[in-house]
């Protein structure tokens, strides 16, 4: 049963949307895992999906699955590069990985209009403004 089953909390993993670049005229914007343990991730795989209500109507974007194998003690990784058009929908991001031979799991959601000029805050590890969920939660 699933009661019966552990609970595996994952804390010091974030997932940030982080502004690479910014002129007059575009932004650009990456997805970065962040990895602040003291202890490396394994098989370290997340699915992205978004979702919502865009000029009235329903959206979903392409489920995109990235495996990014190991991801070693207090660094990031890139995830993929988002564009600006899907800031207006739910972004999620499932994040699956082992320490040891121990699975965690946790899913991390970006809600329609949260990455924004007004969320940014400087990122840890990665140094740059961007929007973060997750750390020691």
């Amino acid at each position: 049963m699933k009661k019966d089953l552990p609970i595996n909390i994952v804390e010091d993993i974030s997932i940030a949307v982080v502004l690479e670049n910014a002129t007059p005229e575009s932004k650009s914007w990456t997805v970065y895992l962040i990895n602040e343990k003291s202890t490396d991730l394994t098989n370290v795989l997340v699915s992205s999906r978004g979702y919502g209500i865009k000029d009235g109507r329903e959206v979903k974007t392409t489920t995109l699955r990235h495996f990014l194998g190991d991801v070693p003690a207090n660094s990031s990784v890139q995830i993929e590069v988002i564009d600006t058009e899907v800031f207006g929908l739910t972004n999620e991001y499932w994040l699956s990985y082992y320490i040891d031979k121990t699975i965690f799991d946790k899913k991390y959601i970006f809600l329609p209009e949260s990455i924004v000029d007004e969320n940014l805050s400087k990122v840890p590890v990665v140094n740059k403004p961007g929007v973060i969920i997750g750390g020691n939660n």
